[in-house]
């Protein structure tokens, strides 16, 4: 026995893994609000410091106090702590007046309105570049041990609501009578708790998650408020509602109704569908109205159908698993009728077509174009899962072929085994009995003989009697039941038909797995749409920078320590499009005068496309002022201008700054 099923826990180890696999792999979750804009923008050297701030978003954010600030080189906050909206998705936050020259960070960590959190920084300076303490690499929101716990507990979440809606379903729709079967029992009240203990760890990880990532402020109480007056937190407080009246259907679901004739089961089905579809319908509203589907393109439109897909999922998926626990841990008295499964089959169908119409149309929604599919990881993601989707249709094809041959009864070798083994239990039973009536017989001739001698004695030879009767009678039960046990997995195990429909179900369930962990993950990554928005947004905003003559001019500073070590770079790309180009190079010391160095190089490098660096060696032309005339550059796009400049035989720096090319 214990042969027979490692094979099957080794393989449901290695499906466990690769979803984890999955999960690690997505990191923190990627913001579905993108920054398209910024007043002052990014590196942008201004004469005059700003009144304000202001940063503009893809989609409607929210904020707190410490959302926006704006901090000097010393990393003392310089803004007076109230943003605010000005209407749209734009917000910002008003500066201290009189600000020096220098530059400035400004961090921004606030929450889309599909409930992922967003962080970011970039630098402005005044008057001209300055060196700064503060780091604007270590940004982030929604990772580390929180970030991590918090997906996890957003995939149990959605394997136990496709469990739960699923098994109870199945039940219903497909085999009343299986109501009464343990396993598929323990299966539906495993994802209620599944679901139950996610939402509420979902509720006290919420407001880390979205802040500062600690653990200890898990369980704080004045975050946990804030929480809840929040849409991501009345949707999680909604669902453990439901939940409370979900409990209710499965009490009746298993008891009342597991208890009635089959008559009487068909006027409590109608009323258990109704209630359960209304709690299903009600449980899948709270990830579609706090999420992807509630913001962004036809979002009035894109919920309902979100519900319809979760509903759909769950019921194929779920039953798909409440169907495996019947055939494998389901009684052999009590087999899975083949009507159940052509009814499971047929709903199956149905499900899977209600998924392809709504994915496509999600599919829509939140790529928006065919490149975005090859050109964006949630549309990369979004392959994957349709390649998983057409494996598990691929493998539903073969358990309906095992369905239409399913007998419905025993076969009849099954059936003469299965009266041998009885006949031989009876056999071995009659015996063991005789044998202990003739012990029996002897131990009370023996014991009438001595009965003169004493009375006490007797009667503990009578209490040794019974103690030994019972030690036999438990050791044949055991041998009963191990013997029941056997007969049951060989019954099991004699269909061919039920044997090959099991292992298909198994497969099936196993693809579904590796399918939920994709679909996390891709809840938790930027739509196409919006990662697409964000970078045309990003080149209008570097070309509307750009001077009406079309060049681009790079001031950066550098300090290669030493005598003549400190001034700035200016760099001037002229039309900065694709083709010929005329750079000049300027070097100038702190207070504005031009002087030489012993050498300058510059590079211009692609990441994107992996193209470069192409090296560019311009000539003096005279004091501080360096030129190249026909620079090529190949294609448009943000390129990377790294400038070496060696102000001695042994001090040298490169720097590096990016320019939009058009």
């Amino acid at each position: 026995m214990t042969q027979t099923i490692a094979p099957r826990v080794r393989t449901l180890v290695l499906l466990l893994a690769a979803a984890c696999a999955l999960l690690a792999g997505a990191g923190p979750a990627s913001a579905h609000a993108a920054l398209t804009g910024s007043d002052p923008r990014q590196g942008a050297v201004v004469d005059q410091a700003p009144a304000q701030v202001s940063l503009t978003f893809s989609e409607s954010v929210s904020m707190d106090d410490d959302s926006l600030r704006v901090l000097d080189p010393k990393g003392k906050r310089v803004d007076d702590g109230r943003p605010s909206g000005t209407g749209g998705t734009t917000y910002s936050v008003k500066l201290h007046a009189g600000l020096p020259d220098g530059t400035y960070t400004v961090t921004y960590q606030v929450v889309s309105a599909d409930s992922h959190p967003v962080a970011g920084a970039y630098t402005f300076s005044v008057g001209a570049p300055s060196e700064t303490s503060v780091s604007v690499s270590a940004q982030a929101a929604g990772g580390g041990f929180v970030g991590g716990l918090y997906g996890v507990g957003r995939y149990v979440s959605y394997t136990a609501f496709v469990v739960l809606v699923g098994g109870a379903a199945f039940v219903l729709a497909c085999w009343p009578r299986g109501s009464g079967i343990r396993a598929v029992q323990r299966l539906v009240v495993s994802g209620w708790l599944a679901l139950t203990a996610a939402t509420l760890l979902l509720l006290l990880l919420r407001g880390s998650y979205t802040g500062s990532g600690k653990l200890a402020d898990v369980f704080d109480l004045n975050l946990l408020g804030e929480v809840l007056q929040t849409k991501s937190g009345a949707a999680l407080v909604s669902r453990l509602l439901l939940l409370a009246a979900a409990a209710l259907f499965i009490a009746v679901l298993f008891g009342a109704y597991d208890k009635r004739e089959d008559e009487e089961r068909r006027d409590l089905t109608f009323g258990l569908a109704l209630g359960g579809s209304v709690v299903a319908v009600g449980l899948a509203a709270t990830w579609a109205m706090s999420e992807h589907a509630s913001v962004g393109l036809q979002a009035g439109l894109a919920m309902p159908v979100d519900v319809v897909h979760l509903i759909a999922v769950a019921t194929w998926l779920g039953g798909l698993t409440a169907l495996l626990a019947a055939l494998y841990r389901g009684p052999a008295e009590t087999p899975v009728p083949t009507l159940a499964v052509r009814r499971f089959s047929r709903i199956a169908f149905g499900s899977v077509v209600a998924l392809v119409a709504t994915g496509t149309y999600q599919s829509w929604r939140q790529l928006g174009s065919w490149t975005a599919f090859t050109d964006t990881r949630y549309g990369q993601l979004l392959l994957v899962k349709i390649g998983l989707v057409a494996v598990l249709v691929g493998v539903a094809y073969f358990s309906r072929r095992w369905t239409a041959q399913l007998a419905e009864t025993v076969p009849a070798a099954v059936a003469g085994q299965r009266q041998k083994e009885r006949a031989a239990a009876s056999s071995g039973r009659r015996d063991d009995e005789a044998k202990a009536a003739g012990k029996t017989t002897t131990a009370d001739a023996k014991k009438a003989g001595a009965a003169g001698k004493t009375k006490a004695a007797g009667k503990a030879s009578g209490t040794g009697k019974g103690s030994g009767g019972s030690q036999r009678a438990a050791q044949l039960a055991r041998q009963r039941a191990a013997v029941d046990a056997a007969r049951q997995k060989r019954q099991r195990d004699a269909d061919p038909h039920r044997f090959g429909l099991r292992r298909s179900v198994l497969a099936e369930a196993g693809v579904a797995v590796v399918l939920l962990a994709v679909t996390t993950v891709l809840t938790q990554t930027e739509p196409g749409r919006t990662e697409e928005d964000a970078k045309a947004a990003g080149a209008t905003s570097a070309a509307g920078a750009t001077p009406a003559t079309g060049a681009v001019t790079l001031d950066m500073p550098f300090d290669t320590g030493g005598q003549n070590g400190k001034g700035v770079v200016r760099v001037e790309l002229d039309p900065a499009r694709v083709g010929a180009n005329d750079l000049h190079l300027y070097v100038q010391r702190p207070d504005g005068t031009a002087f030489d160095i012993p050498e300058v190089k510059v590079a211009l490098t692609q990441k994107a496309k992996d193209i470069g660096p192409l090296p560019v060696a311009p000539d003096h032309i005279t004091t501080g002022h360096w030129s190249a005339s026909g620079v090529q550059i190949p294609m448009a796009g943000d390129w990377e201008v790294a400038v070496t400049v060696r102000t001695s035989d042994i001090n040298q720096i490169t720097l590096t700054k990016n320019a939009q090319i058009g």
